[in-house]
């Protein structure tokens, strides 16, 4: 095995450089903001979970910077909400195109940064370039009668999706007619980031980009006086923390937060369909918010089921996904890489080990070293796939998202049963109910507590005209997609409710 010539972290760094000098430094990456390319912060090392490489760190600012950042956007916004929507279209359909050009550099970035395997890292800016074009084509209508926000739009966002979720919501609020802020998630992503960023503000979009803790930069980046909306993506207990610096504002916002997404089997007979479901369930280590954690199944359909989800996690491939054997081999096909970091797989491992000692049943547990390596590489941050009948309650894989390949699986016997244990963590994004008769999954569906449910097939986090959202703690402030996502950042009528989860009203779909 060998690292596949010309994808090294050298040769992904030594791209940038050239492609946006002014961004990148041959020691460091900049922050943006007050329209220029900022030698600020601090740097701080990073180590690539693919197999521990050195890789360039985020230069986190403090609150006095971050405070100056927010303010240089308020300025740009000033001036860029009165720029003609004809203009807004041009600039950033330029700034999808040039991103479009260097897709394959900034899809290499996702591989070594958060360890994305190829074909799930190019799917990644795919679906944030084929959205935003999307929102180019359907624009006049969602702003005809509204006007942008009174102040920048505050991004949030955990390190997953910096693409298709970050850089996506960053094209579309600037198209509505808003400067941008986004920070650089803790967990990766910055390199990409920065490289987006540059491409776009190359095409003259008000983009500010800024790197820090969460704990040092929120109070600035959330309750900033100029801030007109916030935005956040991530989990539930930061989620918290910013719905309660929000609470007195008034102030727009968007708080997707994790739910344990679950799926029912309950008088099925698709094993066939399922087994392929299960697998393709495994997309990235389950590191998304529309991940299937949870499997709550009908007690006399076990050993059906069983045999069906045996045969998905035994097909699955994980490792290094720029690991080939020969140099002209292509990327391999693998299910899932790493994990975010290295204390992140620990933390799972504990986690499973912890949940075995106090009585769940491991009926799956694949070999770490089964998986798909260079020879003698560090493979701290990776996690084969396990599965655990009957988590105890008191572990955190029974009520919480594990956010990497490990599945717990619920036992039932009634319906009433199957919704309890379908709504442990009080709301979800997604849920998925696998039944034959369709009859019954439109009866049942109502009583589980996500956003989307599936029948026989999973739902995901959608865009374009699709609406998205969450219930219980798993969302708050305005749903968005589509429409729905303009109509967050912009203004409308006096009086005009948000589609969402508020404190003082909720309108659902």
């Amino acid at each position: 095995m060998q690292l596949k010539p010309g994808t090294s972290w050298a040769d992904a760094y030594d791209r940038c450089c050239a492609a946006a000098p002014e961004a990148f430094h041959d020691d460091r990456v900049l922050n943006h903001w007050g329209g220029f390319w900022q030698r600020d912060g601090r740097p701080a090392p990073v180590f690539s979970p693919l197999d521990g490489t050195a890789i360039t760190g985020p230069p986190r600012l403090d609150r006095a910077g971050a405070a100056r950042a927010v303010a240089g956007a308020a300025d740009e916004h000033r001036q860029w909400r009165h720029v003609p929507l004809a203009e807004r279209r041009a600039r950033v359909s330029a700034a999808v195109e040039s991103m479009a050009a260097h897709r394959d550099l900034l899809a290499l970035l996702l591989v070594w940064e958060i360890g994305k395997p190829w074909k799930t890292a190019c799917a990644d800016v795919d679906r944030c370039l084929d959205g935003v074009r999307w929102y180019l084509g359907e624009i006049d209508r969602m702003v005809a009668g509204r006007a942008p926000l009174s102040g920048p739009v505050s991004n949030i966002a955990s390190w997953n999706y910096p693409m298709s979720v970050l850089m996506h919501a960053v094209l579309v609020q600037a198209l509505a007619g808003n400067a941008v802020i986004a920070k650089t998630p803790t967990g990766g992503g910055l390199s990409c980031l920065t490289l987006a960023t540059a491409l776009a503000v190359k095409e003259g979009l008000p983009v500010t980009l800024v790197s820090g803790g969460g704990a040092e930069l929120s109070p600035v980046l959330v309750r900033g006086r100029s801030v007109g909306c916030v935005s956040f993506v991530g989990g539930r207990d930061a989620g918290a923390q910013v719905a309660a610096s929000l609470a007195d504002l008034g102030r727009r916002h968007v708080l997707e937060q994790e739910g344990l997404n679950c799926w029912g089997v309950w008088d099925y007979s698709g094993w066939d369909l399922l087994t392929g479901q299960i697998r393709a369930s495994f997309d990235y280590g389950k590191q998304r918010c529309t991940a299937y954690p949870r499997f709550v199944v009908q007690r006399e359909l076990f050993h059906e089921f069983l045999a069906a989800y045996l045969a998905a996690v035994g097909s699955l491939r994980f490792g290094h996904p720029l690991a080939v054997r020969d140099p002209d081999d292509p990327l391999p096909e693998l299910d899932f890489g790493p994990l975010i970091s290295a204390s992140k797989a620990k933390e799972l491992a504990d986690q499973v080990d912890e949940a075995v000692d106090k009585g769940g049943v491991p009926i799956h547990r694949a070999a770490l070293d089964s998986g798909h390596f260079l020879p003698g590489q560090d493979i701290s941050a990776y996690f084969a796939p396990t599965a655990l009948l009957d988590p105890p309650r008191s572990s955190p894989l029974f009520h919480a998202e594990p956010f990497g390949p490990v599945d717990t699986i619920v036992l039932v016997d009634t319906e009433a049963e199957l919704l309890a244990a379908m709504n442990a963590s009080n709301g979800a994004l997604v849920a998925t109910l696998s039944c034959d008769d369709e009859a019954t999954a439109e009866r049942l569906a109502p009583g589980i507590r996500a956003f989307k449910v599936g029948h026989n097939r999973p739902r995901s986090r959608g865009d374009r005209d699709e609406l998205f959202g969450g219930l219980g703690a798993s969302w708050r402030g305005a749903f968005v997609g589509g429409e729905l996502l303009v109509r967050a950042v912009t203004a409308g009528p006096e009086g005009e409710r948000l589609v969402g989860n508020f404190p003082h009203y909720t309108l659902l779909p």
